[in-house]
């Protein structure tokens, strides 16, 4: 039986962790928030009235099409790409296609920033491995100017970010509701945790320090898994909302 995502993949093994999968989700809560296109999520009004479900939906997409046969993938491939065309008719514009590539750009890099922080230095061709299939998820999404390898990816993604990324209104907006909906400690955990795996330009923009209080807690946290801790710790960290959905990432 055919995989979107070989089982064997570091790929699934990346997303098969809710401890990553919550970085990802972290780490593109605050990149989300400086994109120029961040408007066309305030035009449907479901960002600004649950950022965290609307991001967490995002990540959970992308989750079903890791692990998911080729032909059902696809499918949600092509459901997600329907979706976005009638948000389009909708507006009577059109979303412009660097606001899905930086989308699809930011998965790569917080996978591989995520796994790295938490697990282990990935090899190149990890990284490659990684890109590929996000690559192929762009190309079902018939998103243009996608960069042919992991190598060509770097470059284009810097490049990206300095087009594509600014503070703005919106930014500000967000930000009061990610800490709205997480509650004054939550939400500094996750700017802790942002500042962990943001790159350079993100964390200029939102004017971050380059020090995490978490790096300091990040040794213990990690010595928690192996002592069946950490469960009781991802508890007390998220939502109640959102318990249920990362037990099931890490029985995937």
């Amino acid at each position: 039986m055919e995989y979107f995502v070989r089982k064997d993949s570091i790929v699934r093994e990346i997303w098969g962790k809710s401890d990553t999968v919550l970085f990802i989700f972290a780490g593109s809560a605050a990149e989300f928030a400086l994109n120029k296109a961040v408007d066309w999520l305030y035009f449907t009004g479901r960002l600004p009235a649950d950022p965290l479900g609307r991001l967490f939906s995002t990540v959970s997409y992308a989750r079903k099409i890791i692990f998911s046969k080729n032909e059902t993938a696809l499918k949600i491939i092509d459901s997600i790409y329907t979706i976005h065309k009638v948000v389009e008719r909708n507006r009577a514009d059109t979303i412009p296609d660097w606001a899905y590539r930086d989308v699809l750009y930011m998965l790569i890099h917080y996978s591989i920033a995520s796994y790295e922080l938490l697990e282990r230095k990935l090899s190149l061709s990890e990284k490659e491995e990684v890109y590929d299939v996000f690559y192929r998820f762009g190309q079902r999404m018939k998103l243009k100017d996608l960069s042919p390898g992991y190598e060509d990816w770097l470059i284009q993604r810097q490049t990206d970010m300095d087009n594509d990324l600014e503070k703005s209104t919106y930014t500000t907006d967000l930000f009061k509701q990610y800490k709205k909906h997480l509650g004054s400690i939550r939400y500094f955990i996750l700017i802790e945790g942002q500042k962990l795996i943001i790159p350079g330009k993100v964390r200029l923009l939102l004017g971050f320090s380059k020090f995490s209080f978490l790096i300091l807690i990040l040794p213990f946290y990690k010595l928690s898994r192996f002592i069946h801790l950490d469960n009781a710790l991802k508890r007390l960290l998220l939502p109640k909302k959102y318990e249920k959905q990362i037990k099931e990432i890490d029985v995937s």
